[in-house]
């Protein structure tokens, strides 16, 4: 009797690029155009340290003088800076058992992919969210964030909400998504406030509030006893996502476990990316498996995030003018007894 392996369906060589491929393809933050790849942000994460620096020049700045008929002219500078971006690095195997099922189809290779790259869609949008999380946790980002919670006026509304893209000022138009939990989605739904635009014949229609693209992810913080939510506004190219690699790593590698009674055949899957907002320096001060605990000796350094270090305030810095990031939160209270207009 013959037997399939996953051996006999995967040749690495071909299959990591296409899984890559295909995350960048599902992934909403691509499409929306949130998260900028390009050659330059994977080559940057597929260099040899764990930390990015993207340095970056500020804007001219200063009052020109009134020309006079005598005298001499002092030139400014144009000053440099440095963004930091740190790299993420995750592994997760599965199991030939958990895939047998999908090896009969006509192109098992194509099958198996795109199972694993919409995995791989939905770990950097949760990595994206705690990123985000420890961001805007960090003090230097306070005039980032309106949180109306506490005010005469806490609801969400296409009032509120221009209030929060206000934050940015007169770039205010830059913003052009925002992602929300689906709750909020449906709050808004109900009173006509999102519309559905179809882009595509192949795809289901997109969502848009206000004329900007929702993303909806149930990871988005959202508390359904008090009825309160949070969103993150968004422009264009607001995220640097690089996908790197690295000739000790295996992207992809195949493993037979003979010991096992039956033998099982898994499938190794390692990802190097930066996932960056861009503007907002990682500072590396607080990397431990539990950064509550930064100077308990008993908490080990990670060499790389995990999520709970993502959402460390302490890890975050603005770097860039604050309307220079386009990122914005939105912190606000929804109430479900009001009746939709």
């Amino acid at each position: 009797m013959s037997i399939t392996r996953l051996a006999d369906v995967i040749q690495p060589e071909v299959f990591t690029p296409y899984v890559v491929q295909r995350t960048m393809e599902l992934s909403e933050l691509i499409r929306s155009g949130i998260a900028e790849n390009n050659e330059e942000f994977n080559r940057l994460a597929s260099g040899p340290n764990k930390l990015v620096h993207l340095p970056y020049w500020s804007d001219l700045e200063g009052d020109p003088d009134v020309m006079l008929d005598s005298g001499q002219h002092t030139p400014g500078k144009i000053e440099a800076g440095e963004d930091v971006a740190r790299k993420l690095a995750f592994v997760k195997g599965f199991g030939a058992n958990g895939l047998s099922a999908y090896l009969s189809g006509d192109d098992p290779m194509r099958v198996i992919a795109d199972r694993i790259a919409a995995y791989w869609e939905r770990v950097y949008q949760k990595a994206l969210i705690s990123t985000l999380e420890g961001a805007f946790a960090s003090g230097s980002m306070s005039d980032k964030v309106l949180d109306i919670t506490e005010e005469d006026d806490p609801l969400l509304s296409g009032e509120t909400f221009l209030d929060a893209l206000q934050l940015m000022g007169d770039a205010k138009d830059l913003l052009t998504g925002v992602m929300m939990h689906s709750a909020v989605e449906t709050y808004l739904a109900k009173r006509q406030l999102i519309e559905y635009v179809q882009e595509s014949e192949q795809n289901p229609r997109v969502p848009y509030f206000l004329n900007k693209r929702v993303i909806v992810d149930d990871g988005m913080i959202y508390d359904s006893d008090a009825k309160e939510g949070v969103m993150y506004l968004f422009g264009r190219g607001a995220i640097a996502w690089g996908n790197g690699s690295h000739p000790n790593i295996l992207q992809t590698e195949l493993v037979r476990d003979g010991l096992s009674y039956s033998g099982e055949d898994v499938l190794m899957s390692r990802r190097i990316a930066i996932l960056h907002p861009r503007g907002v320096k990682w500072l590396e001060e607080n990397l431990r498996e539990d950064p509550s605990q930064s100077g308990d000796s008993t908490n080990p350094t990670l060499p790389f995030p995990n999520f709970a270090a993502l959402e460390c305030g302490d890890n975050w810095q603005l770097e860039y003018e604050p309307k220079a990031v386009r990122i914005v939160k939105f912190v606000f209270s929804i109430d479900d007894s009001e009746s939709g207009s």
